[in-house]
This record gives C-alpha cells, structure tokens and sequence, in this order.
C-alpha cells in the first residue's frame, strides 16, 4: 500500500505525542537465590487485571548471583504492580506446600506484601508518568 507524503506525515504528527508520552520502567530485583534460576515476572496495569491475574505484559530472566535486571518499555503514564517469583527447580511454576503458601521465593514492586496473600493493588503500585527505576526484593 502507497501512502502520499502529506498523509505520512499527518499520521506521524497524530502518533508523536503518544510516543513522547511513553515511558520506560526499569526493574531491578535482589535476594534471589544464589543458585541458577528463572525469574518469572507480570506487570499489571489495573486493580481488576491484578485480582483477576490477567497481566499487560510478562517476562522470564534468568537470576544471576540472586539478582535480575529487566525493563518494560513504551508504557503509558499510569500506575502499574510488579509481580514476580524466582523458579528455582524449573517446573515453570511458583511451587506452594500442602497449605498454600510459597516454597520459592516471591516478590511485589515497593516489597509489599499481603497478609494470606497477595499485597493490595495500592500497596505495590508504582507510578510510572516518564521512565522510571524500581526496585524490590525477594522473600
């Protein structure tokens, strides 16, 4: 498909402020285990997507020395919630004992952490209007 020059650049002039609007989210992420593993992270951009554990997007690093760098790239300004967990035996999963709760190491964005579950959507969002650097730890 052809598009004139006038009408390319009416496009890019409508698309420029959305692009100028994006920004970048760093994340940095420690006290994993010492031993090789895959870091398993979501990114959610809603109180309702985190409850219902519908993420916007989701990577897999691996942890080198218990730590891992990452980076979401191209969001728009708003608020945004990190989850994460270290898969130390490979299964792909964040493996529980017989009652429920984590055998391997898990994390939210601001270290919040949640009483008989996960933290409230407030607790570990970070607000994200131009790049942004966050950091948490793994318990």
């Amino acid at each position: 498909m052809n598009f004139s020059p006038r009408l390319s650049a009416a496009v890019f002039a409508l698309l420029l402020p959305l692009a100028a609007n994006a920004a970048d989210l760093q994340v940095a992420v420690s006290d994993g285990p010492t031993v090789p593993a895959t870091l398993f992270v979501a990114l959610f951009d809603s109180a309702e997507a985190f409850a219902a554990d519908l993420p916007l997007a989701s990577q897999k690093v691996p942890m080198r020395e218990g730590k891992a760098q990452l980076s979401f790239n191209g969001l728009a300004p708003g608020r945004y919630v990190i989850k994460s967990f270290a898969d130390e035996n490979g299964n792909e999963k964040l493996d529980t004992n017989l009652v429920g709760l984590p055998t391997e190491r898990y994390g939210f964005s601001n270290d919040a952490k949640g009483r008989m579950g996960p933290p409230a959507f407030d607790a570990a969002a970070v607000k994200v209007d131009a790049d942004t650097s966050t950091a948490f730890r793994l318990h």
